[in-house]
């Protein structure tokens, strides 16, 4: 390795194997019903993934919790985006939807990964992580989006103050549907391209990380125990699969993660595990003033500070 680069590849895929065991195992047993369905599978070009997947549960209509890592040459896509003619790549990292029954229960998603790329000689010349987690809500109840930033807010600070507003200002820019002119949800954070600087080594880069992912259950699991058992009505449920529409848009037109596994031959079935299984599309659709769908909407339509920083 060249001087100066050391790679994480092998920490850092053992750490999401260990994360993925235990965010599926909690999520299992707050489900109550539903087990995760195992699928392994291989990258013909080098790699592979683990695919876990949760369907018609308790609480999860479907979910998944993934992980990957691939590497090889890279394709003539990732070459134009990074101005290089040649080049070999290695990624790994884990990636999960939620998509819940109960309407009153938040989609969210989060994923943490991990990039390194190399010169014909096999050095590093460059490396980075990123990812993030953030809250997708078809009720809004403002004390659950407040606890979700607190947590966020917390793993953060433990490494710089500067890290959560600078991260959640990131989130709030990237989950925006431009073509809609609103926010995918209430936001979170979102970090990619954390490489060494003077401030930052590699190893705290890495440090980091894990600490957000660590810290996912807790922002999570704790909303999902107080919102799973409210009755809702078919009304609800609807407005629950109109705005499931819009995350299918986004993840469709802007998502990095889910661009980046078409443009590497990945795996189609573990990219679109995100995919919500019922939406519904209605032409137009807006909803009663003044309503608790239209409070949503609103608070879509600008991001919120909601730590009152």
């Amino acid at each position: 390795m060249q001087k100066g680069k050391v790679s994480f590849k092998k920490e850092f895929y053992k750490y999401i194997e260990n994360l993925q065991d235990t965010i599926t195992l909690t999520l299992e047993k707050l489900d109550g019903k539903a087990k995760f369905k195992e699928d392994l599978w291989q990258r013909a070009e080098g790699g592979g993934g683990r695919t876990r997947v949760i369907e018609n549960g308790n609480v999860f209509e479907k979910g998944g919790v993934n992980i990957s890592k691939v590497f090889g040459e890279l394709p003539e896509a990732l070459r134009k985006q990074f101005g290089v003619k040649e080049g070999n790549f290695f990624a790994c990292g884990l990636s999960l939807v939620l998509h819940p029954t109960n309407p009153f229960v938040p989609t969210v998603h989060a994923n943490w990964r991990y990039f390194e790329m190399y010169d014909q000689e096999g050095n590093i010349v460059t490396q980075w992580f990123g990812g993030g987690q953030d809250l997708t809500p078809y009720y809004l109840f403002d004390e659950d989006a407040i606890h979700f930033h607190k947590v966020c807010k917390t793993a953060c600070d433990k490494h710089s103050a500067e890290f959560y507003p600078k991260f959640k200002d990131t989130c709030d820019t990237y989950f925006w549907n431009t073509h809609r002119n609103e926010a995918r949800g209430i936001g979170g954070l979102f970090f990619d391209y954390l490489k060494e600087t003077e401030d930052f080594s590699i190893e705290d880069r890495y440090n980091f990380v894990t600490e957000i992912g660590n810290s996912f259950l807790n922002s999570y699991t704790p909303i999902v125990e107080k919102r799973k058992s409210l009755t809702y009505s078919k009304e609800h449920k609807d407005w629950q699969e109109v705005r499931r529409g819009r995350y299918v848009e986004f993840n469709l037109v802007h998502d990095r993660g889910t661009l980046f596994g078409l443009k590497t031959n990945g795996r189609i079935e573990s990219i679109l595990m995100s995919l919500p299984p019922v939406v519904q599309w209605k032409y137009n659709h807006l909803p009663k003033e003044n309503s608790k769908e239209a409070k949503l909407l609103q608070v879509l339509a600008k991001p919120k500070n909601w730590l009152n920083l």
